[in-house]
This record gives structure tokens, sequence and C-alpha cells, in this order.
């Protein structure tokens, strides 16, 4: 039987879901920025928060167990008028045994055309992702977005290792209104 992923609204009752799927994909080295004991539900609250309030948050439930998220990607306006036109601080996270399996894509795919569609006065979407993480760079690249420069140093992992972070945008066209 073939599993049918739906991609959904998030909601503040989906709190305690996301921390655990935060931590789940922190502890996984390179997943998200933070580490799984930095994933609180202070943090958690609050870009949800952030997300129903001026931006988007997309989730997808494992359709084997409802209550358990597989999925989560959010991002939401800065707050300062002159970056009223953007989304920011995006971030997606999907569980370590459903990577792979098209539901990032879906989960993004969907992200994007909500822009479109729900936020005409967003212009720009922005994110950050570590140079080592090439995987999300190139599946960023194929949705549109361009590698906007390199914060050198910005990143210190648990070896004390540095590395870049590198900004990427996506930059909504009107042309894609008439497609």
């Amino acid at each position: 039987m073939e599993l049918k992923y739906v991609v959904r609204e998030g909601e503040i009752s989906d709190l305690h879901k996301v921390v655990a799927l935060y931590r789940t994909v922190a502890s996984r080295s390179g997943g998200i920025a933070r580490e799984a004991d930095e994933v609180t539900e202070a943090y958690v609250r609050s870009f949800i928060e952030k997300s129903l309030e001026s931006g988007i948050i997309l989730t997808v439930e494992n359709p084997e167990k409802p209550d358990t998220l597989i999925a989560e990607v959010h991002t939401y306006k800065p707050g300062i008028k002159v970056f009223a036109h953007i989304f920011s601080d995006l971030t997606i996270a999907v569980h370590p045994d459903y990577q792979g399996k098209w539901i990032g894509k879906l989960l993004f795919g969907t992200l994007l055309q909500e822009t479109i569609s729900k936020h005409s006065e967003v212009m720009r979407v922005e994110l950050l992702v570590r140079e080592s993480n090439k995987r999300a760079i190139e599946f960023y690249e194929k949705f549109g977005f361009n590698i906007e420069g390199r914060l050198e140093n910005r990143i210190c992992d648990k070896t004390g290792k540095l590395e870049a972070d590198i900004p990427m945008g996506w930059t909504f066209s009107a042309c894609w209104q008439q497609v």
C-alpha cells in the first residue's frame, strides 16, 4: 500500500509534535542549526506564532500515526517595514526516516505556491544553509533559489570546526503569475 502524504497548515496545537520532530532532526549532525537540547517549547512556540501572524507554517503528519509530524516548514516576515515584502527565517525539517521520499519537495513546493497565491505582497523568500550541506543547496537551487554570498566562519560545530553559512534567496517574478 502506498502512503499518501498530505500537507496542511500548522497550528499552535502542533507545538509538542514540532518540538519532537525538531529534536529528532537536530540530533542528526547537519540537520538544523540547533542542537537537540536547544529545541525548547519557547523556541518552537515563538516561530509558530510568528508564522501564524505574518507568514506560513505547513506540516505533514505521519499517515500511519496522525499524532506524529514527519515534516514542517515555516517562514515569516522580519517585522520591519522596509522588509515587509520578505519572508525570512525559513526552516524546513524532515524526519530522517522520511528523507529522500519527496516529502521535502512536496512541502517546499507547497510553501512557494502559497507564497505566490496567498501573499502577493511577498516578493522574496530567503534562507541560510551551511556550506557543507550540498544536498540542501542543490535542493533549494532546483526551486529557483540563488546563492547570494558567504558568511565566513559563521557556524562552529561540536568539534570546533568553522564553516560558512550560505545566504540564498528566491525572488518572485510577476511572470510567474501568468503561468
